[in-house]
């Protein structure tokens, strides 16, 4: 599966954007779907994870509360509603695609990832 991540951008603190990850070679039915980020000189970090089928959402306690995921069925693809962002949230973000249906933190549970896009929060 190929998936591409898009909707990122520059936006002040305290505004929102919502990234859209896009799969083709097959549908996510059955696979979990996750959403990490990394800036510069950090570790990937989890954000989000959602069983395709059932909807079911694990989130990082980071961003609880302020990031929700949803989905599109019929458009195969999967999005990041970032609300409240802050300067911290600068990063580039990714979405990956797990063969197993359960969500998960780890990176290496995920088999697919796309290219990121890049989100800038500005002060």
């Amino acid at each position: 599966v190929q998936l591409q991540a898009s909707g990122g951008g520059l936006v002040q603190a305290g505004g929102s954007l919502r990234l859209s990850c896009a799969a083709s070679g097959r549908t996510f039915n059955g696979l979990a779907v996750g959403w990490f980020r990394q800036a510069p000189g950090t570790e990937r970090e989890f954000l989000s994870a959602t069983r395709w089928n059932s909807g079911y959402t694990i989130y990082a306690n980071s961003v609880q509360g302020r990031f929700t995921n949803s989905k599109d069925n019929a458009k195969n693809t999967m999005y990041l509603q970032m609300n409240s962002l802050k300067p911290e949230d600068t990063a580039v973000y990714y979405c990956a695609a797990k063969i197993s249906p359960g969500g998960s933190p780890m990176n290496s549970d995920y088999a697919y990832w796309g290219r990121g896009t890049l989100v800038t929060v500005s002060s």
